[in-house]
């Protein structure tokens, strides 16, 4: 019998499966989400208990054994929060769940209410991913509007329009005619009379 077998050198490295950002991010939500239950059903017991207590006087908790976890959501809802989870970007998943256990703390709800408490969190981080594609559309559109509009606006610059130039008559040069045509000096425009 060699060593190599005992310290397992030839066999090939374990590679980390494969999967893809969104299908991390539905595991991520979804284990958030069983942690979070599990939590809540741990402080409704907790709360019973403190209640009986306080009820009856005496204090049976180290007799009482519970189950491990005795509610569930339904395969309906949770293939329901499954595909809500998989639309939420993965730059999201983080502010998703800080959210999440934020409402948790303040509100401290039942058993029942933590996955709508869930998918309440998901609707509001799914409306705003579509208000930010939204406006980051509409800022595309208004950046190739003004690259075409700045481009007009530099061609209308470079064309020069010169005043002196003109077959329309005036009064200056009504009053210009009696006098003699001056040299003047080479940056300002020179008038003739045309007789």
């Amino acid at each position: 019998m060699s060593l190599a077998s005992w310290f397992r050198w030839n066999e090939p490295p374990n590679r980390i499966s494969q999967r893809s950002p969104t299908e991390m991010v539905v595991e991520t939500l979804m284990m958030e989400l069983n942690w979070q239950t599990k939590q809540a059903e741990k402080q409704q017991r907790e709360r019973e208990n403190e209640y009986r207590k306080i009820k009856t006087g005496v204090d049976y908790g180290w007799l009482v054994s519970y189950p491990k976890q005795s509610y569930d959501i339904s395969p309906g809802e949770r293939l329901q929060l499954e595909d809500m989870c998989s639309k939420i970007h993965p730059s999201y998943c983080g502010p998703v769940i800080l959210r999440f256990r934020q409402l948790i703390t303040e509100y401290e709800p039942e058993v029942q209410e933590v996955s709508r408490l869930f998918r309440s969190v998901l609707q509001e981080a799914a409306e705003k991913i579509k208000e930010e594609e939204e406006a980051k559309k509409l800022a595309r559109q208004w950046n190739t509007k003004n690259k075409t509009s700045l481009s007009l606006t530099t061609f209308k610059s470079r064309s020069r329009i010169s005043p002196f130039i003109s077959d329309i008559k005036t009064i200056s040069e009504d009053v210009e005619r009696g006098t003699q045509p001056t040299r003047r000096i080479w940056s300002m425009p020179e008038f003739r009379n045309a007789k």
